[in-house]
């Protein structure tokens, strides 16, 4: 029988605590003026979507999280926005995406119509149709367009995961696989955890294999931020990635990879940001991985937010001083 490596619990611990504190801490910088002249609109935009899938997970994992209540507070004040709708329409190709996203994310404390009517929109048109989108697409779609609560006429999850690359991925070399489309898959499958994702044993096992080799590939890649999403996915599976082996490199590797002030500085290894970079440069290339690490950690620990008490005080002074700049 496998057991957990000696200190792991310890070290995932500091880098949940970690992640959660650094995004709780400048989470408010995406809505402040500062972002609105120096991020471009498109990646804020996204940026912000992100905030409020993490916000999602975080509500049901750790509500009593003291660090939650900032990320929440940025999420209802955002989505109130007037401008906010027609900011989500300025990437043609995402468009429909993101308004589909910014629907089914909304927040219970934001007191606004403005979702619903972006819902009305799309079920007129044609984006909640099969068409001629690829099967991933038409699974993301699906998984959004369920949680926002509205009619649609994709596929059974069964159909879309069967018309997915996984069931076929364990034949074929590992660097031909898409780390990122394979991990998704599952957590959309599985509403990111919080739900089985109804697959046969045997097809969970396979699938399962999969993701760990994937996973085994992607820590000697030092990809921090796909090795983040397959250790969700491992979870999603029905594994623990505390015990797996290539769970454990994947941990130890992001543990180590975690700066002071608890941020993830970069996707990998190889685009880590580098020691002279601008605070808004620093923000820019970790906030993505780092809120991945923040959600992986919430769910695979079931919300634990113990924290090393010691560490408080410097990231929160790291953190303003990277404010005070930005």
């Amino acid at each position: 029988m496998s057991t957990r490596s000696a200190g792991l619990d310890e070290a995932v611990t500091s880098l949940s605590a970690g992640a959660r504190r650094w995004i709780g801490l400048h989470a408010a910088y995406l809505d402040s003026p500062a972002a609105h002249a120096e991020l471009p609109v498109v990646p804020r935009v996204k940026a912000l979507l992100q905030l409020a899938m993490l916000l999602r997970y975080w509500e049901r994992c750790a509500p009593a999280d003291p660090a939650l209540t900032e990320v929440t507070s940025v999420v209802e004040q955002v989505w109130q926005r007037p401008d906010f709708p027609r900011l989500l329409t300025l990437d043609g190709r995402r468009a429909r995406q993101f308004e589909l996203m910014y629907a089914a994310l909304a927040p219970v404390g934001a007191a606004t119509d403005a979702p619903r009517a972006v819902l009305e929109r799309l079920t007129d048109g044609s984006y909640l149709t099969p068409g001629r989108k690829p099967p991933f697409l038409h699974l993301e779609a699906r998984f959004y367009a369920d949680l926002a609560g509205v009619p649609h006429r994709f596929a059974p999850y069964e159909e879309l995961y069967e018309a997915s690359p996984l069931p076929r991925a364990a034949t074929l070399p590992v660097a031909d696989l898409d780390g990122c489309q394979v991990a998704h898959t599952v957590l959309y499958l599985s509403d990111f955890g919080l739900r089985d994702p109804r697959l046969p044993e045997e097809e969970r096992g396979r699938a399962l294999r999969v993701v760990e080799r994937l996973t085994d590939h992607c820590v000697g890649l030092g990809d921090w931020d796909v090795v983040a999403k397959l250790l969700l996915a491992q979870y999603c599976l029905g594994a623990d990635p505390l015990r797996t082996p290539s769970g454990v490199a994947g941990l130890r590797m992001l543990h180590a990879a975690q700066a002071a002030d608890g941020a993830i500085p970069g996707r990998s290894a190889t685009g880590r940001v580098p020691a002279d970079a601008t605070p808004v440069e620093y923000f820019r290339k970790s906030y993505k991985v780092t809120l991945v690490v923040a959600l992986m950690t919430l769910v695979v620990t079931g919300g634990r937010t113990d924290e090393p008490a010691l560490t408080t005080a410097t990231a929160t002074a790291t953190a303003t001083a990277i404010r005070e700049t930005l």
